[in-house]
């Protein structure tokens, strides 16, 4: 199998992880949520010598998805997810953006392809599988490499905390089940990148995650808010 090397680009004020991961043999990858700053992620990539081959998206928010227009046209590349049901998100970015106070920081988007429960991806000779999360949005996808151990999660899950679910469609038992039932059988060593702040394994969160630790998913937090 190629390896593989990550390099985490922080992006908008929401402090966004972008993936950068890339192929170090051939330079051939792509880039997991560039939520904005088109640029400063172009420039990332241009200085690491990698081309990009594909833009994979884990759902539609402004700060996942807003970028995938500017770098689509730049690249003359696709972007592929999440699942269709977040469409809706997707086609209000822009409006969204403008009301955080920081209109044209992103654009609308539509795939070019979405994806499905069960599909694979591929970089080079490396497949990732798909799996459909809803909770925080509808169509939330994670993407993952079992032989790896890298799971991208978005805002499903985060060191110590899981996703908001008061957004429109939003659905708090069924972002548990998303986790409970598609993550964690994925197993615990199974690390993972998170739409904000750092890594972390499922297992760690598993141990001691006040929303779906072992020891206390079968309470209902007092909370299901979440974070961002």
């Amino acid at each position: 199998m190629s390896k593989l090397d990550l390099r985490l680009i922080p992006v908008t004020p929401f402090q966004q992880n972008c993936s950068l991961l890339w192929n170090t043999e051939t330079l051939e990858g792509v880039l997991v949520d560039p939520g904005g700053e088109a640029e400063k992620i172009i420039k990332e990539v241009n200085t690491l010598g990698v081309t990009i081959k594909e833009i994979w998206l884990t759902h539609g928010h402004l700060d996942h998805a807003g970028g995938a227009h500017d770098i689509r046209e730049t690249l003359g590349i696709p972007v592929i997810g999440p699942h269709k049901d977040d469409q809706f998100w997707m086609d209000d970015i822009e409006k969204h953006w403008a009301n955080y106070g920081h209109a044209g920081m992103g654009k609308n988007i539509v795939p070019d392809r979405y994806l499905e429960d069960g599909e694979v991806l591929t970089l080079g000779d490396i497949e990732f599988g798909v799996v459909h999360t809803p909770g925080h949005t509808p169509g939330h996808v994670v993407i993952y490499n079992q032989d790896l151990k890298i799971a991208f999660v978005g805002d499903v899950l985060f060191r110590g905390s899981i996703g908001r679910t008061d957004f429109p469609k939003g659905n708090h038992q069924q972002l548990l089940n998303s986790i409970t039932t598609k993550l964690w059988p994925l197993g615990s060593d199974m690390r993972f990148v998170p739409g904000h702040g750092p890594m972390s394994t499922f297992g760690v969160e598993r141990a001691d995650n006040a929303f779906v630790a072992d020891s206390v998913i079968g309470t209902s937090p007092e909370n299901s808010s979440g974070v961002m």
